[in-house]
């Protein structure tokens, strides 16, 4: 097949969104998910499309990059070619060839799901494992227990307490009522919910977005976060809980979460939330 590498611009991140909610699905391995793009639409979805590549064969994406950052990629294709050789040597070619417009010359890293092919292609061509990270996964076929903390859905009038929550769990000033505003306007938001938990004395304690691929598929959490002055105290158990409850009323199939695994105070936290572990997956890199 004869496989064409582009960058969709604002016009076709659409069609990129709606591959990805294809792909997505309760037998497969943690992947690029429609949420991933949706959260990084708080950059403005011109940023956000200019970090975007996909590569398609007969007017089809078959594969989607996403460049989370200059040098790390993370990728995903469509199911049935994550075993198919020529896609695989293709993105080889595309990924070791900075005149390709994909990755920069030198140190890069890579994300890329379990049981791809292209994992092996790398590995032999010279690329070595990197961080290892813990995928999890809650079943929602069943109803999801009270989470203990009183669960807001952020709106307009709210979006400086979910950003403020969000800017003291990781120390990051960069996530404003602005970017919440951009993130919030973009159309997968539409499958979304800005989470905000309180505590019994009615501060704001911890918040997530949960993102829903449609009916009957896998939701994702992206990103969770407990505030700075209130860790310790199971707010992060207890907001995963209120993620998995929302993502079921949204008609998702399971909630997926990944962590880095040395991050274990947040796999413990997700697996108190009745998250369950998969086998860990190592990124991919290559040296400078």
């Amino acid at each position: 097949m004869t496989i064409v590498l582009n960058e969709p611009g604002v016009d076709g991140l659409t069609g990129v969104v709606d591959a990805l909610r294809a792909w997505q699905d309760d037998h497969a391995p943690l992947q690029l998910h429609p949420g991933d793009l949706g959260w990084a639409w708080a950059l403005g979805a011109e940023r956000l499309a200019a970090a975007v590549r996909t590569w398609s064969a007969d007017g089809r994406i078959i594969a989607v990059g996403y460049l989370d950052g200059p040098d790390l990629l993370r990728l995903t294709t469509a199911p049935e070619l994550r075993r198919d050789g020529d896609l695989a040597r293709r993105l080889l070619a595309d990924l070791d060839d900075p005149e390709r417009g994909v990755l920069p010359a030198g140190r890069a890293c890579l994300e890329i799901p379990d049981g791809a092919l292209l994992r092996e292609v790398l590995l032999e061509a010279g690329w070595a494992p990197d961080e290892p990270w813990t995928p999890l996964r809650r079943d929602l076929a069943d109803p999801v227990e009270d989470s203990g903390l009183r669960i807001e859905v952020a709106g307009p009038e709210t979006a400086g307490v979910r950003t403020a929550v969000h800017r003291s769990a990781f120390g990051s000033p960069a996530f404003t009522e602005e970017r919440w505003h951009a993130l919030a306007a973009g159309p997968v938001y539409a499958d979304a919910r800005c989470l905000i938990g309180y505590d019994d004395r009615g501060e704001a304690v911890a918040a997530a977005t949960v993102w829903s691929a449609g009916p009957g598929r896998p939701g994702l959490l992206e990103p969770v976060g407990v505030h700075a002055d209130h860790r310790g105290r199971g707010h992060g158990t207890a907001i995963g809980v209120a993620a998995a409850s929302a993502l079921r009323e949204l008609g998702a199939s399971s909630a997926l979460v990944g962590t880095p695994t040395s991050n274990a105070s947040a796999v413990a936290a997700y697996r108190a939330a009745g998250f369950e572990p998969s086998p860990e997956r190592l990124d991919l890199s290559r040296a400078a």
